[in-house]
């Protein structure tokens, strides 16, 4: 059988028995004594006659023989193993790898790269194979995209395997697949996407996370709608449901001090004594209201961001996520800001002080004037970028950290991993930005205190460390983290149960 021109030096370079290590391929199937065979072989691979085939394919891909690689030497490198890749691809190699940013790879990085790359494919490969007789046929490559929401034909898959088949079987066993991918680069590889989107069902309350991203499938066949409706509906869901602790954390952040000590149960015997079992949910109604907006003119100021930055075609990086999420979540939020304070203002309000959410506008209109639906609004803003990187970089360290130790044969985690992941994510998000959202809270309701004195932001912040210390920043923090596990929950079961009623495929 023919094989690629750039097997004899890329197939086995990182293990001599020519098969991913733990891999179902080994066995051709599963079988025990492929598996013993397997690991005879591992055995084989000492770290001598590894590192010997690493430094053959360095030495062959380093044409100016300067000890590192540039775009040019893997250009012409690869050109002469037979793998010809574009300059775009050849530049995201060197990006991916390089670590010291000097704009080309010395052999650590080089081998760092193979590495974490050929795990990645490995994980692919698995996840492909779903009949796991060691090959990939067009059937599989149907239902795997099928899988991720992209619909093609077997005779679409078909072409997909000729670009890689090399023995002409119209199937691609592992070192075909590795042969053709190794030094290619795949950024985002669909299979880990798929499970580990980091994905905004994770409703606890505060919708500064950074946008989902969508396939280009998804935007042309109308999914990414179906995805919102589904976010929203069990964002709103949600909110109801955990409205009492959220209320109680604004009375305990605006009310609280060292004189007034509030306890848990003490603020929800209060709440009930003064307005009834009804009153726990007041200021539910406007934060229910907001989710539709909010996340419409955010995810609609993501992309218009994205195409900015000029990635409209492919899956942004961690620090251009971020940095798109924290625009797009300062467009949105700067568009219903207004609709934050009458929340904080509806949690906030005795028996029969507002008849309903327009009485209460109009009465901070007719008082206070138009400037009392912005306060708060600078330490709103800069809590965006904590909440939305902090949160960003958790979840993608425990992504890594899950996948570099326990992804065996598949990338998926399992639901209670990823419901775990999105929980502590967000909760330290919260925990970093939460001194900014106590003081955005009590300026919000500072100016419905009559013939209180206008405060800055840097001055509440002063008179909250003077009077209280820094324990005073984090006033309602336990009722905050209380309603983060049921707000997560209660977001997954409703999302999942809303995808379905709207067509929506789950993985």
């Amino acid at each position: 059988a023919r094989r690629s021109l750039a097997s004899p030096v890329v197939s086995g370079v990182l293990c001599p028995c020519g098969s991913p290590h733990g891999s179902a391929v080994e066995s051709g199937g599963g079988g025990s004594g492929g598996g013993s065979a397997g690991s005879s072989g591992r055995s084989l691979c000492e770290a001598s006659e590894q590192d010997r085939r690493l430094r053959t394919l360095f030495q062959k891909l380093d044409v100016n023989r300067d000890g590192a690689l540039c775009i040019h030497d893997l250009a012409v490198g690869l050109g002469r193993l037979g793998l010809h890749r574009t300059e775009l691809d050849l530049r995201k190699i060197v990006k991916a790898g390089d670590k010291d940013l000097d704009g080309q790879l010395d052999f650590e990085e080089f081998v760092h790269y193979l590495q974490d790359h050929e795990k990645k494919l490995r994980l692919v490969f698995k996840s492909l194979d779903k009949k796991n007789d060691g090959r990939i046929d067009a059937q599989e490559i149907v239902q795997s995209l099928r899988d991720l929401g992209v619909k093609i034909s077997e005779q679409q898959a078909e072409k997909i395997l000729k670009s890689m088949d090399k023995n002409g079987t119209m199937t691609i066993d592992w070192n075909e697949w590795r042969d053709y991918h190794l030094l290619h680069p795949v950024e985002n590889i669909p299979e880990i996407i798929l499970y580990w989107k980091h994905s905004t069902i994770f409703d606890v309350g505060e919708n500064l996370t950074v946008p989902d991203e969508f396939t280009v499938e998804e935007r042309q066949t109308g999914m990414w709608w179906r995805h919102l409706v589904a976010g929203g509906g069990a964002g709103a869901v949600s909110r109801t449901c955990t409205a009492p602790l959220d209320r109680l954390k604004v009375l305990m952040q605006v009310h609280a001090s060292r004189s007034n000590n509030m306890c848990i149960i003490g603020g929800f015997t209060q709440m009930i004594r003064e307005g009834g079992p009804r009153s726990l949910w007041r200021g539910n109604g406007i934060n229910v209201l907001k989710i539709a907006p909010e996340s419409a003119i955010k995810f609609m100021a993501y992309e218009q961001i994205k195409r900015f930055i000029g990635t409209d075609q492919e899956m942004l990086r961690i620090h251009e996520r971020l940095l798109a999420g924290s625009l797009a979540g300062a467009i949105a939020q700067s568009s219903i800001y207004p609709m934050e304070v009458l929340k904080t203002r509806m949690a906030l309000r005795k028996t029969g002080q507002y008849s309903g959410m327009l009485d209460c506008a109009k009465n901070i209109l007719a008082k206070e004037g138009m400037a009392a639906f912005y306060k708060g609004y600078i330490p709103n803003m800069l809590g965006i970028i904590p909440y939305a990187g902090i949160d960003l970089a958790v979840y993608e360290t425990l992504k890594n950290t899950w996948l570099q130790r326990y992804a065996v044969n598949s990338a998926d985690p399992g639901v209670f991993v990823l419901l775990a992941c999105g929980t502590i994510s967000s909760t330290c998000g919260q925990l970093a930005s939460y001194p900014l959202a106590l003081v955005r809270t009590r300026m919000q309701a500072q100016a419905s205190v009559e013939g209180a004195p206008e405060v800055t932001m840097r001055g509440l912040f002063k008179h909250i460390l003077k009077t209280e210390g820094a324990f005073g920043l984090y006033r309602g923090l336990a009722p905050n983290f209380m309603k983060v596990i049921p707000a997560v929950s209660i977001s997954y079961v409703v999302y999942e149960n809303l995808k379905m009623t709207l067509g929506v495929d789950s993985r």
